[in-house]
């Protein structure tokens, strides 16, 4: 098989090695990792299996390696990884060579291998554990703090004080705010008995985890899903949520395919009535980047086996009241759901 990649976690699960500048070439048996000068000692010490190859435009050099192959009658890309100036400087002259398949690294990477598995295990205890401290640091101290600032002390102790990169920027969001799926941080302070969603996640050796967790500031902060709330209204659609959720996940089977999942989470969340309020797919696939395949979604046929690595994240969002997120990643084990992390 002939192919050509750009992406960085695409490079990397190919040869154990990326920069920020380089393309990645598979004719046949030989494989070639193209790169500038300021990345040529770390790629020919850590790119495995490979031949380093230095220029100043990487671009031109693919277009030239593809020339000295004359027999290539079909190349492998993915269009999402490149801007149209750069794929119109790689093809020119060879365009009938190029057949796009989106999302072909993503589709290599679905199933995850053992050590794979382990990483992303590892990751999502390293993120749990970060999680209990954090919200163990919600004292009286840490009441009247804005998101802005909680936001930054959640980086600092998500990451480990720098030792672990983020694998995407946290949501820390209160009430109101937690109704955007995807909100971002502002000035509303946090008080007592308030709701607080997290959502956050770390790296361990490129390897992501997710996971989020709706609670109420009170004296007993935990971050267990088995949360109190003082409104009636709030603790009812919490229960929902973390009924859709712990469904899910208890029904899951290999087998199964992907709309199938949502559903289960979705109908619980319709029959209550709040449908509309589910705004947003029930999981993805996590792995080297933070949203890869499967996506766990209505319109999903994919076959889930084992293997497979996605979140399940059920949530209700009220506008202007408030939102219940609850997320949590999986791993497809002899059959059966288990949740990493735990």
């Amino acid at each position: 098989m002939n192919y050509i990649l750009k992406n960085e976690n695409a490079i990397y699960y190919e040869c154990g090695y990326s920069c920020d500048n380089a393309i990645f070439l598979r004719l046949g048996s030989e494989a070639f990792f193209i790169t500038d000068g300021r990345y040529e000692i770390e790629a020919k010490e850590y790119a495995q299996n490979t031949t380093v190859l230095v220029d100043r435009d990487i671009i031109k050099a693919a277009n030239e390696l593809l020339k000295s192959s004359k027999s290539i009658q079909k190349l492998i890309f993915d269009p999402h990884e490149w801007s149209v100036a750069d794929f119109s400087k790689l093809s020119v002259g060879y365009n009938d060579i190029f057949h796009q398949d989106p999302d072909f690294s993503r589709k290599k990477r679905i199933v995850k291998t053992g050590q794979e598995i382990d990483k992303l295990s590892q990751a999502a205890k390293l993120g749990a554990n970060a999680f209990d401290n954090f919200i163990s640091k919600i004292d009286v101290d840490l009441i009247g703090l804005d998101e802005l600032t909680l936001t930054y002390l959640a980086k600092e102790q998500l990451s480990y004080s720098g030792l672990y990169e983020l694998s995407f920027d946290p949501i820390v969001a209160i009430n109101s705010n937690a109704a955007k799926p995807h909100a971002r941080p502002t000035n509303d302070v946090l008080k007592y008995k308030d709701l607080l969603l997290i959502d956050a996640g770390l790296k361990f050796e490129r390897y992501c985890s997710d996971r989020t967790r709706t609670i109420c500031i009170n004296d007993q902060m935990q971050s267990s899903t088995n949360q109190q709330f003082n409104s009636a209204k709030l603790q009812r659609l919490y229960d929902i949520v973390r009924n859709a959720h712990d469904e899910a996940i208890s029904q899951l089977r290999s087998g199964m395919k992907a709309f199938e999942i949502d559903a289960i989470a979705r109908d619980i969340i319709t029959r209550s009535g709040h449908g509309e309020y589910f705004v947003h797919s029930t999981g993805h696939g996590v792995g080297l980047d933070i949203h890869e395949l499967p996506v766990i979604s209505s319109k999903s046929d994919v076959i889930i086996e084992d293997g497979m690595v996605f979140t399940i994240e059920p949530g209700i969002y009220l506008p202007g009241e408030f939102g219940v997120r609850i997320e949590d990643t999986v791993v497809m084990k002899d059959g059966k759901a288990e949740i990493l992390g735990a």
